[in-house]
């Protein structure tokens, strides 16, 4: 008979580089007895067990749950939070008892919903930036908002697009366009039903994550992701070309404004608003002079911020999970490895716009001083082949960014597959 909370089975949902750097880390933890990933890909197979499984299909789950004996699950993306996972857990008798990391779908709105954002930092007092919101009935008001402001003009689709509702535009007419495309033509479906109009702020971004088991919380070491598709940060918006943490210009006085300023009203809005939370908080900020503002919440971990912080954190997983899942994360102690960590992605050929799958991916195997996180990549055949747009993350240790940066380029010259792009740049503004 197994010993409670001794070794567990675990269950990790998501299929990217983000779930795989998840499943790595638990892998290396005394607590684990079984590691399952839903999907999964070509790398959680080498170390997990895959289930073909959606990670909104909530009846597949409960019944992989209960077959294999599930005692935590981590939610990997934004999709099955906002859909209420976590809510579906608690209201089902026969897996209530299994921890779900991940907040419950009140409070998954933070992600879900842009404006309920907005109205939260509002209400608690976090810096971030002037705003308005629209629909298709107020479409006119919206024009006569973006008269108000200075270009450029930001644009976000309210509901969740798969981090491509954001729009920068220097125009004012083609701002009034757009706002007319998201709304009144539907440009981002649903999502863009509502559209958020806010001012712009200028500045270097960075992110910052933290832990919280709805009473305490724990800050992770920041990152900073390059979401550009081009070199010097230009073209369409990917899901993220790199990383790197820590962020050099995040001084210890920059951080404790973070903490002070957004960190704790955040955890203690949450408490007075009622809004139940056991996960990640992903902060997304921009450092305007010397401080801090909110652009958005993410309510799970970033990819491919998560490959960069999540191999930075030298204590065991598990543990931290446990504490979550029991709300004693305030005993906790998170121990950082001080060196720097960076990640490079490789996608295919055409992403973010159309782009062939199923080429074979080669020279995996002659990698020695880099992790590599598989992402859009799956076993055919037993061959890796790719099978999405961000396909593999590189992630190398170095004393400095830049020695790690190094490490991964050098790394990435073992790697082909046909029409693979990466930037060659990351970190290049730092």
């Amino acid at each position: 008979m197994r010993k409670q909370n001794l070794n567990m089975n675990i269950l990790v949902l998501g299929s990217g580089g983000r779930e795989h750097t998840f499943a790595w880390k638990i892998a290396q933890s005394q607590k684990l007895n079984k590691l399952f990933v839903a999907p999964g890909n070509s790398g959680t197979d080498a170390i997990a067990t895959n289930l073909n499984i959606s990670v909104t299909d909530f009846e597949a789950i409960k019944d992989a749950v209960i077959k294999n004996s599930i005692d935590l699950v981590v939610v990997g993306p934004e999709d099955p939070l906002v859909q209420g996972i976590h809510d579906f857990f608690l209201n089902d008798d026969a897996i209530k008892h299994v921890s779900v990391i991940g907040p419950q779908k009140a409070a998954a709105e933070l992600e879900g919903s842009k404006e309920f954002a907005k109205e939260f930092m509002m209400r608690h007092n976090i810096p971030t930036a002037a705003y308005e919101s629209f629909t298709k009935d107020t479409v006119e008001k919206g024009y006569e908002f973006l008269e108000t402001l200075q270009p450029p003009y930001v644009l976000k689709a309210d509901g969740l697009a798969a981090g491509k509702g954001v729009l920068i535009l220097n125009d004012l007419n083609e701002a009034k366009t757009e706002l007319k495309n998201m709304l009144v033509d539907s440009k981002f479906g649903a999502a863009s039903t509502k559209v958020v109009i806010e001012e712009f702020l200028d500045g270097i971004e960075l992110s910052c994550f933290v832990l919280t088991d709805g009473k305490d919380y724990k800050i992770l070491p920041t990152a900073k992701d390059y979401k550009r598709i081009g070199e010097g940060d230009t073209g369409l918006n990917t899901g993220g070309m790199g990383a790197v943490s820590p962020v050099p210009f995040a001084t210890k006085a920059f951080l404790d404004k973070i903490e002070n300023q957004i960190v704790k009203p955040t955890v203690e809005g949450l408490k007075k608003d009622s809004l139940p939370y056991v996960g990640f908080i992903f902060i997304g900020l921009i450092k305007v002079g010397e401080n801090p503002k909110v652009i958005e919440y993410n309510v799970r971990m970033g990819d491919p911020e998560t490959e960069v912080v999540l191999p930075r954190l030298k204590t065991d997983l598990i543990e931290v999970f446990q504490a979550m899942g029991d709300q004693t994360l305030s005993k906790v102690n998170i121990e950082i490895d001080e060196r720097a960590a960076t990640t490079i992605m490789l996608v295919s050929g055409g992403y973010p716009e159309a782009y062939d799958k199923g080429k074979e991916i080669l020279g995996i195997d002659k990698i020695e001083d880099s992790i590599v996180f598989h992402a859009g990549a799956k076993l055919q055949d037993e061959k890796v082949i790719t099978s999405g747009g961000r396909v593999m993350a590189i992630t190398s240790y170095g004393e400095t960014y830049q020695e790690a940066i190094k490490k991964s380029y050098q790394s990435i010259d073992n790697l082909r597959f046909d029409k693979m792009y990466y930037r060659k740049d990351i970190g290049f503004d730092l």
